[in-house]
């Protein structure tokens, strides 16, 4: 997670009811164009962040980086950078925008010198104690030049009174709490690791006959020729080096609870997550969602791109014919984490354009994988019903986000949440549809192989719909109660 400046508080701490965001990690070992496969790597993961992009390289003697704001083509198409980074092993990340964050110094991978040798962390994910950790290790006199929360990795392992690099790191994950897949490379080894639940993603692979590779998806092992091997486990550190690889299981073993949001909306549809094709559960929820919300209409439309499979499978089960009523512009990024209202509208304009042809004097079914704030929501339906569609129908390929997300997504606090503030029907006034339905939460468990939601044990972290929340959040509950005690003072 990123904090920008204006998120921090005039006390110093950082005010966690703002967006967070979710990101790319890639790390490969072992490879003679090791700094070119990671760019290519985080090429097929720019899904997963759009601001900026970072590679740390070695070559058996020292450290390389470069690290930039923009896409990875931005940063890594230029040979000349590509030729400074040297060596056999390489890490790298993509990072999404928040408000005001997009700079330099947050840029990840982020690199220290220690007394045994150079270190490189890059994360996915977000540390809900963040906030206590750094005012405590601020009180110990660490010095903070981000203020990514990616940092606090790098001086509790500073501060560890452990010998080695892997105690070192273990004994900084047992500090910390939250959702994050992690990568760090040493002068000797490529390191991963999950969060005890596994609720962010990491998956390790395998590249000629000894490189390896960890990613956040598969999709980015096809585009450098890698295999796949398996998942890292909740809670696992894995250690590669020239021996192989070590796994280390210092968590014990816990329920694991997995973004129900990456089969939705964040994953490339061509990933493989947790042994699910992320295409065919797309398509599984579309069909559910028909057979929960069936509705009479003359064509199903996706709302592109992460609205297609799931419209494909509601076409499919209700015998309407699927069409490409709305044309993406590809070259625009997600307005999902764009920052102000007013640039989300833009960016409707920009990213969508109606297909007349296809939707004048129809009945339309809309699909879509959420609705957030709703604001994009309102455009595109004013935009189709202005393409001469009689009725305007919105499907939705989730449960309605009631909750934020503190794990990693960029969702605003609870309170700007359109399902949060208004029942569905006023939901659809807003938005301005006929009708509007969302997918059940034991639909959306049917679709991905469960036969329903079991409250008692979810299979999987669906906070954002439920407010079941798996792991603590030791920052919010501190925020809390600073906030009460100030209440009281002033009282």
């Amino acid at each position: 997670m990123d904090i920008a400046p204006e998120q921090v508080s005039a006390d110093g701490h950082w005010n966690l009811e703002r967006p967070h965001d979710e990101c790319g990690v890639f790390g490969i070992w072992n490879h003679s164009d090791a700094a070119a496969l990671t760019a290519l790597g985080l090429h097929a993961l720019q899904h997963r962040g759009q601001a900026s992009a970072g590679i740390v390289s070695h070559d058996a003697t020292r450290f390389y980086s470069h690290r930039g704001l923009g896409l990875v083509g931005e940063n890594f198409e230029n040979r000349a950078v590509m030729e400074t980074l040297k060596g056999h092993r390489a890490i790298g990340h993509n990072r999404y925008a928040t408000t005001g964050g997009v700079v330099l110094r947050n840029v990840q991978p982020l690199y220290a010198d220690f007394a045994f040798g150079g270190l490189a962390v890059a994360h996915n994910g977000n540390l809900t104690n963040a906030t206590l950790l750094r005012r405590a290790l601020v009180g110990r006199g660490c010095l903070f030049q981000s203020t990514s929360d990616s940092e606090v990795f790098i001086h509790l392992i500073a501060m560890s009174r452990f010998a080695t690099v892997i105690d070192r790191l273990t004994d900084a994950l047992r500090q910390v709490v939250g959702a994050y897949s992690l990568i760090a490379l040493t002068e000797n080894a490529l390191i991963g690791a999950r969060d005890p639940l596994g609720v962010r993603p990491l998956i390790l692979g395998r590249v000629g006959t000894d490189g390896w590779v960890l990613a956040s998806e598969t999709c980015a092992l096809e585009i450098v020729d890698a295999e796949f091997v398996r998942d890292i486990e909740p809670g696992e550190i894995v250690v590669i080096t020239d021996t192989g690889v070590q796994s280390i299981k210092p968590f014990g073993v816990q329920p694991s609870r997995f973004c129900v949001f990456e089969y939705i909306y964040f994953a490339r549809p061509d990933s493989v997550v947790e042994g699910m094709p992320v295409y065919e559960a797309r398509k599984r929820i579309g069909e559910v969602l028909a057979r929960e919300s069936h509705v009479d209409a003359d064509v199903v439309v996706p709302v592109p791109d992460s609205g297609v499979p799931s419209a494909m499978g509601y076409a499919t089960e209700s015998g309407i014919p699927f069409e490409l009523g709305i044309i993406r512009n590809h070259y625009v990024g997600r307005t999902f984490i764009e920052p102000t209202d007013n640039i989300r509208h833009l960016g409707v304009k920009l990213k969508h354009s109606a297909n007349k042809a296809v939707l004048e004097g129809k009945r339309v079914i809309l699909v879509d994988d959420s609705i957030v704030r709703g604001t994009t929501s309102r455009k595109i339906v004013e935009m189709v019903r202005n393409a001469g569609a009689t009725e305007v129908h919105m499907r939705i390929s989730s449960p309605p986000t009631t909750h934020s997300c503190y794990y990693g997504i960029d969702t605003p606090e609870r309170s700007k949440l359109l399902a949060y503030r208004l029942t569905v029907e006023e939901m659809a006034a807003r938005i301005g549809v006929d009708s509007l339905a969302f997918i059940s939460k034991d639909g959306l468990y049917q679709a991905l192989g469960q036969a329903n939601r079991d409250p008692r044990q979810p299979k999987y972290c669906d906070a954002c719909f439920t407010g079941d929340y798996p792991i603590s959040l030791p920052d919010i509950s501190d925020n809390d109660t600073r906030q009460l005690t100030l209440l009281s003072e002033a009282g």
